[in-house]
C-alpha cells in the first residue's frame, strides 16, 4: 500500500510540475481569443458584426475579469491566456457602454456609461457565478466613465468623451454611498497643434485641428503617483492609442507626459491599442489591455489587444507593443511574460489554394475614415486550382468569402520552404452573417494539417468536435511541426458561408536573418509633429520595425510596416528631441537594430 501510495504521490508530482511548465510556455496572440459578441445596434444601415471594445479588467482573489463594451455579459481567466464567458444571473445593462470595475473590500464594484439615464453601481462578491446586486445609484450623463478609490478610501470617477469638453472628475462620498460632490473638476483637453499623434484620422491626418476625441479615463497609482490615462484620436483609426499625465494626488495638478502615448499599435495585420485600463496581476506585473479597430464590416468592428506594461527608473509609463500581432509569452512565464516569443510569420505573401470561388474583397482605409473598397475574383492557375492573396497579405480588412459553409471547404497555403511550425492564428470573418447578440449554439469546428511534400498529410490541430466561438482562433501547438504546406479543413462554422480574413501561420524558418539595415534617414518635417524616414532595402527581408523615444535607452514605440523602404510617421509632439532605430526581420528571425539617431 504505502508502494502504492507513493507512487501516486510521485505521479501526482510530476503532473504537477508538467502542468505548471506548460502553463509557463503558454503563449498568446493579439488580437486576443475570445468569443466576441455581436452587436444589437448600429448607427448607420442595417449590418452584422461583432465587436470587442473599451475593456475594464481587474485581478480578483488572484483570478481576473473583463468587461467589454455591448457585451451582454464579460469574460474570466485564471492566466490572462484562456477566457471563459459568464452570463450574470441578473445584469442591469444589457447595452453597457465603456464599464469600469473596481476590486474592493473583498468585492468587485461595476459601473457603465449611461449618457441618458440612472447609473447604477453594481456590487459582487462572487462575479465567478455571475451574481450582481445594486450597491447605489449615482449621477447620469456620464460617458466612459473610471472609478477609482485610493488607499485612504477617498473615492473619485473620471469621465470624458468628446471632442469639445475635456477629461473631468467628481470626488464621491463613500461614507454616503458614493453619492457626489458638487464641484466638477476640468482636468485637461487634447492639444492637437503640438501632439502629434492626438491628431483626427487616419495616420493622424486630418485637414483641419479640434477634430479629435479625447476618451476612457482609467487611473493606475504606481509608487505614489497617479497616471492617469487617456484615449485619442478616434476608435477607428490605426493610430488609436492611450496616453498620460501623472499628478501628485488624484485632483492633480497633472503633467503631461513626455513619452506619450503610453501604447501605441499603429502597424501590422491589426492596429489600434486606445481606450483601456491597467492592471495589475497576481505576479505583480502590469498588463495594458485595449481596443484595437478591425472596422472591416463596421466603423465600430472593434476587438480587445493585451500589452505588458512598465514603469522605468525615471517614472515614466509605457507599453511593449513590438511584433504586437505576434505570439507573446503569458501571464505565468516566469521572466518573459508578455514578451514576443521570437516565432515569426511563415505565411506572409505566401500562395493560398482555396475550394471555391466566391468573392474575394480588399478594404482599405482612406485619409477620411471612409472605406476604399476593391472587390476582385478569386483566380484559377494552369491546373484549374482556385487561388486568393487576401488571407496572407496581412490586411485584417481583407478577406475571401466561399461558396458555402461545409466539409468541401479548405484553404491551403505553401510556405515556399520547409519550417518549424509553432502557432497558427485563424481569423474568420462575418460575411452578411445577420447574426446579433449573443448566439448560444455558435461555433467554429476544423482540422489543421501539415505537409513536408504536398502529398503525406499529419493533422496538427483537431478542433472537429469544437463546441466553442472562436472568431480570432490562436492555436500554439505542443510540440513543434516541420512543414512546408499547411491546410484548414472547414467543417462548420456561424455564418452562412464560410469566410476567413487571413490565415497566419507563426514559427521559424531554416534561413538566414536579415542583414542589418542602411543607409537609415530621419527627417523632421516642416510641421514638426511630422518625420519622414527612408532606408534601403535589405535583401530577404519582409519588413522592417522603426522603434523611437525620448532617450536612446527609451525606445518605447514602434511601427511594423512589410515590404516598404520608407515612411512618414506623424506621432511626434513639437517640443520633443525623439531618437529612432530600426531592424529588419523575415521568417527566419530579426536583425540587429541600428544605433539610435537623434531627431531635434
Amino acid at each position: 500500500m504505502n508502494i502504492i501510495k507513493t507512487a501516486l504521490f510521485l505521479a501526482a508530482l510530476l503532473w504537477g510540475n508538467v502542468s505548471k511548465l506548460w502553463a509557463q510556455e503558454q503563449t498568446y496572440c493579439n488580437p486576443l481569443n475570445i468569443d466576441y459578441t455581436y452587436m444589437i445596434y448600429n448607427s448607420h444601415r442595417d449590418i452584422s458584426y461583432r465587436s470587442g471594445a473599451d475593456p475594464a479588467a481587474v485581478e480578483f482573489r488572484g483570478e481576473y475579469y473583463m468587461f467589454v463594451t455591448r457585451s451582454m455579459g464579460y469574460w474570466h481567466s485564471r492566466d490572462l491566456v484562456n477566457w471563459d464567458f459568464i452570463k450574470p444571473e441578473n445584469w442591469y445593462f444589457q447595452g453597457s457602454n465603456a464599464p469600469t470595475a473596481f476590486n474592493y473590500k473583498d468585492s468587485v464594484l461595476y459601473v457603465t456609461g449611461n449618457p441618458s439615464g440612472r447609473m447604477v453601481i453594481l456590487a459582487t462578491d462572487n462575479p465567478k457565478a455571475g451574481k450582481w446586486e445594486p450597491s447605489t445609484t449615482i449621477q447620469n450623463n456620464l460617458q466612459d466613465p473610471e472609478l477609482f478609490i485610493d488607499d485612504d478610501g477617498a473615492a473619485y470617477m473620471y469621465w470624458g468623451s468628446s471632442n469639445v469638453h475635456p477629461i473631468r472628475v467628481k470626488k464621491l462620498n463613500k461614507d454616503k454611498r458614493f453619492v457626489y460632490e458638487r464641484e466638477i473638476h476640468e482636468l485637461f483637453n487634447l492639444d492637437e497643434a503640438q501632439h502629434g499623434w492626438e491628431r483626427f484620422g487616419e495616420n493622424n491626418y486630418h485637414p483641419t485641428l479640434k477634430e479629435g476625441y479625447i476618451e476612457g479615463p482609467a487611473m493606475t497609482k504606481h509608487n505614489g503617483k497617479y497616471y492617469l490615462q487617456y484615449a485619442a484620436p478616434g476608435t477607428q483609426f490605426n493610430v488609436y492609442a492611450d496616453g498620460y499625465y501623472v499628478g501628485e494626488s488624484p485632483m492633480g495638478p497633472w503633467e503631461y507626459a513626455p513619452n506619450n502615448p503610453m501604447c501605441l499599435k499603429p502597424g501590422g495585420f491589426i492596429n489600434g491599442a486606445g481606450h483601456g485600463t491597467t492592471m495589475k496581476d497576481r505576479h505583480d506585473q502590469y498588463w495594458h489591455f485595449a481596443s484595437m479597430a478591425l472596422a472591416s464590416n463596421s466603423h465600430w468592428e472593434r476587438r480587445l489587444c493585451l500589452f505588458p506594461t512598465y514603469f522605468d527608473q525615471d517614472g515614466l509609463m509605457y507599453s511593449n507593443t513590438a511584433y504586437g500581432d505576434y505570439p507573446r509569452y503569458g501571464s505565468e512565464h516566469p521572466t518573459k511574460a508578455g514578451q514576443h516569443t521570437g516565432w515569426m510569420l511563415l505565411s506572409y505573401n505566401k500562395p493560398a489554394k482555396v475550394a471555391s470561388s466566391f468573392l474575394e474583397v480588399n478594404k482599405s482605409t482612406a485619409h477620411d475614415g471612409d472605406y476604399v473598397v476593391d472587390t476582385l475574383a478569386s483566380s484559377q492557375n494552369a491546373k484549374g486550382d482556385w487561388q486568393t492573396s487576401v488571407l496572407t497579405d496581412e490586411n485584417s480588412k481583407s478577406y475571401w468569402v466561399a461558396d458555402a459553409n461545409n466539409d468541401q471547404e479548405f484553404v491551403e497555403i505553401d510556405l515556399g520552404k520547409v519550417a518549424s511550425v509553432y502557432a497558427l492564428q485563424i481569423n474568420f470573418h462575418d460575411h452578411e452573417s445577420d447574426l446579433y447578440s449573443r448566439q448560444k449554439d455558435a461555433r467554429h469546428r476544423y482540422t489543421v494539417e501539415a505537409s513536408v511534400d504536398g502529398k503525406h498529410w499529419k493533422v496538427i490541430v483537431d478542433k472537429s468536435n469544437n463546441w466553442k466561438d472562436v472568431p480570432n482562433d490562436y492555436v500554439q501547438l505542443r510540440l513543434p511541426e516541420k512543414a512546408r504546406f499547411v491546410r484548414y479543413n472547414n467543417i462548420e462554422v456561424p455564418t452562412p458561408n464560410f469566410a476567413m480574413s487571413e490565415f497566419r501561420v507563426f514559427g521559424l524558418g531554416e534561413g538566414k536573418l536579415p542583414a542589418k539595415v542602411r543607409n537609415f534617414k530621419v527627417e523632421r518635417q516642416q510641421d514638426r509633429r511630422d518625420a519622414q524616414l527612408s532606408w534601403d532595402k535589405v535583401k530577404g527581408a519582409q519588413g522592417y520595425n522603426i522603434r523611437w523615444g525620448i532617450a536612446p535607452d527609451k525606445l518605447y514605440h514602434s511601427w511594423l510596416v512589410y515590404d516598404k523602404n520608407e515612411i512618414k510617421i506623424p506621432s511626434f509632439d513639437v517640443p520633443t528631441t525623439y531618437y529612432l532605430s530600426i531592424e529588419a526581420f523575415n521568417e527566419n528571425g530579426i536583425s540587429q537594430p541600428t544605433a539610435p539617431v537623434m531627431m531635434k
